[in-house]
């Protein structure tokens, strides 16, 4: 095998950083200059003067958008362990990105997705603009790797309009470095330390006259904290651009992965308490596993007809082959491809400043999946033999007009499709398998609306209106011998007010928002005779608000304290069964903060703290004995930046070996019990995921 509160500790520390913004954008451009060390910082129309060309263009560009936005430059997670995207976003405020296991990451923004027991849905991830999500919207996070992020962006809800983007967590999308921003031409990084964590990666990146390269790949291999936890990963990332002047280029992107990992599960409450390090026995028997090999590629192009008229446009192509041994062997192959244009104008109305964009996001996939009996990761018997095909289109657009100097009204609005279409086949001998053909259509529209004022000084004030859709994937949908279960289509009203900003030594990025859901898609319990025939049913009316807050204070040289916090108050509205229960997954106060000193020698110390402020809840009756405990999580980072060739690191988590959990999975109702007896005598759910114990991790950069 690859192998309780703390509200006082959690008080000791501070820091934390922001990022964000779109997604579908082509690569950046930028300038060839290095990239300073420093960690990514609050979007604000006046971009950080330490932050290399092409993150400060991409602040620049996402300061114009009227609600709550981030950029998370890679300089923010190269001096640490980053193998996720929960080390990535681990500072984002608003964002939930808590490992499971392995390369599995719960990633949630303002509750999008917390009823899906597993992957991504609700949140539009991205690599480059190609989607990680498959075409009905159902997506992998772990297929990206960290080290071949030149920054990401991050809209957070309504805000990824821009993009198509009309679902309630916004978007998330990863660009990878070219050969004009990288920041070095051959560089080798090799980490690893606890539980067997190797990894090693090779990069090159190149500029000749209009061309410009960059190739990497990436290895890495690991037991694990827990017992069957083995992982063996290698990612490929190759980006090829031709300009042909300024604000003209076409660029070749592709990216591969090879992706083995096995699966410990989720532990009762019992189970965590007597060991955490536990694996379900379940998943070590059957040796539950999830392996996957992927290819995606875009081919994009940015091109300005003049002042006014700039073009943006891309067509890309997805292949995934999943093997999956888990209760049964799920072999699926699964192809994914679209287009995306969208067209750009700057200049007046009336005598006043004005701009605008339109585009078209139309994509299409199929999936043949395939079921077998699990033989110890063998494939037996064939249990279900089915084909699922989907295709969405979205046409958007947006505009902006100054009504004063620093005042701009913004309005805008999505059209969207979505089509289901599900074949299953009868199988000889198979109870339960069937020849059935079933298809669904969904549409929607989906305005926005929203002001945004900016000072002298760059200070922004924001507040926007924005309605969502999320038709239902597959696995929501719960195809049986009837067709599809009935379950809707989830839509909201979003409401936001903000403010960002940088005024001296603070910078400071702080949200508030409100959403009011119709058939928020949440998991139940099958029980046919109160009318919810799949595990996954619509609820009536559910509340998701919360405050999203950041703040960096540079109080002395050198010294940096950053702070981010979310609220989120996630609950049923009124609701016939559950009144106004909290939903369960997201804990309602969530903490982090860092505190840095760098010394102009090159070197840094960096205690920080991670504060789960709060328990959580795991089932919609709110059954306070099976709650998980709230925590905090002590961490130390230190480096050295020895020259411009050479960096090292050492990054120390969970310095006191907390025994925690981590991340949990919702279920109706925990067993009842009047009076409750101990835990032991009671059948417990199995939705409890460990994190980590104490771990050490090193790491050498070299550039050259």
């Amino acid at each position: 095998m690859f192998s309780q509160r703390a509200p006082a500790r959690a008080l000791l520390l501070a820091g934390a950083s922001l990022f964000a913004l779109p997604v579908f954008t082509a690569a950046a451009q930028a300038a060839d200059e290095p990239a300073v060390l420093v960690d990514s910082v609050i979007v604000t129309a006046n971009p950080d003067p330490e932050d290399p060309a092409v993150v400060g263009d991409a602040r620049r560009r996402l300061s114009e958008t009227p609600g709550a936005v981030s950029v998370i430059s890679q300089e923010s997670f190269l001096s640490r362990q980053a193998l996720g995207l929960d080390d990535i976003l681990r500072d984002a405020p608003g964002v939930y990105a808590q490992k499971k296991w392995g390369g599995d990451v719960r990633i949630s923004i303002r509750g999008s997705g917390i009823g899906n027991a597993n992957h991504n849905r609700g949140l539009l991830i991205a690599q480059d603009g190609v989607p990680l999500n498959e075409a009905d919207g159902y997506g992998d996070s772990q297929i990206a790797d960290p080290l071949t992020t030149r920054y990401v962006e991050i809209y957070r809800g309504g805000n990824a309009l821009r993009f198509g983007g009309a679902l309630l967590g916004g978007a998330i999308n990863m660009v990878t470095p070219t050969g004009k921003d990288a920041g070095f031409e051959n560089q080798v990084r090799i980490d690893g330390g606890s539980f067997g964590l190797l990894r090693e990666n090779i990069a090159l990146a190149r500029q000749v006259g209009d061309w410009d390269g960059y190739a990497a790949l990436t290895n890495q291999t690991g037991q694990g904290w827990r017992s069957q936890s083995q992982q063996n990963i290698q990612f490929t990332s190759l980006n090829i651009g031709r300009a042909f002047g300024e604000d003209r280029e076409v660029r070749l992107i592709i990216n591969g992965s090879n992706i083995n990992q096995e699966i410990p599960g989720a532990l009762t409450l019992e189970q965590f308490r007597e060991d955490p390090r536990t694996t379900a026995a379940g998943n070590a028997n059957l040796d539950y596993q999830r392996n996957q090999r992927g290819l995606r590629g875009s081919l994009r192009t940015t091109w300005r007809f003049n002042d006014a008229w700039l073009l943006e446009g891309a067509v890309y192509a997805v292949w995934k082959d999943l093997d999956h041994p888990i209760f049964q062997v799920i072999d699926q192959q699964s192809r994914n491809y679209g287009l995306f244009t969208r067209l750009n104008w700057d200049g007046q109305v009336g005598g006043m400043r004005a701009d605008a964009y339109a585009g078209l996001w139309l994509r299409k996939g199929d999936i043949d999946s395939n079921f077998y009996v699990n033989l110890g990761t063998a494939r037996g018997a064939p249990r279900s033999r089915t084909l699922q095909n989907a295709d969405a289109s979205d046409v958007f657009a947006e505009g902006r007009l100054f009504v004063t100097g620093s005042l701009a009204v913004v309005a805008g609005a999505t059209w969207g499709r979505a089509g289901r279409d599900y074949q299953s086949f009868a199988l000889a001998g198979v109870p339960g398998t069937f020849n059935l053909k079933a298809s669904k259509d969904y549409a929607w529209f989906a305005p926005r609306v929203g002001l945004l004022w900016e000072g002298q000084g760059g200070t922004q004030v924001f507040a926007n209106l924005t309605k969502s859709v999320e038709p239902p994937n597959f696995g929501s949908m719960s195809p049986a011998n009837t067709g599809f279960a009935p379950v809707r289509a989830q839509e909201a009203w979003t409401g936001e007010v903000g403010t960002r900003g940088r005024a001296g030594a603070f910078t400071w990025d702080i949200t508030a928002y409100r959403a009011q859901l119709d058939g928020e898609m949440l998991q139940y319990v099958v029980d046919l005779g109160n009318n919810i025939p799949a595990s996954t049913f619509n609820a009536d009316k559910t509340v998701h608000q919360g405050v999203e807050a950041a703040l960096d204070w540079r109080f002395a040289p050198g010294w940096r304290l950053r702070q981010t916090y979310t609220w989120s108050d996630f609950r049923f509205d009124d609701d016939v069964q559950y009144g106004d229960n909290r939903l369960p997954i997201a804990p309602q106060h969530f903490y982090r903060a860092e505190l840095r000193y760098e010394h102009a020698a090159g070197w840094f110390v960096a205690p920080s703290v991670e504060w789960s402020a709060s328990d959580i809840f795991t089932d919609y009756a709110n059954t306070d004995r099976t709650k998980a405990p709230a925590y905090a999580i002590l961490n130390l980072g230190v480096g050295w930046r020895v020259n411009d060739r050479l960096s090292l690191f050492a990054d120390a988590r969970n310095l006191t070996d907390e025994a925690y959990i981590s991340n949990v999975q919702a279920v109706t109702v925990s067993p009842p019990a009047s009076p409750p007896p101990p835990l032991h005598q009671i059948a417990q759910p199995s939705v409890y995921w460990p994190g980590d114990g104490r771990s050490l991790f090193l790491g050498v950069t070299v550039a050259f």
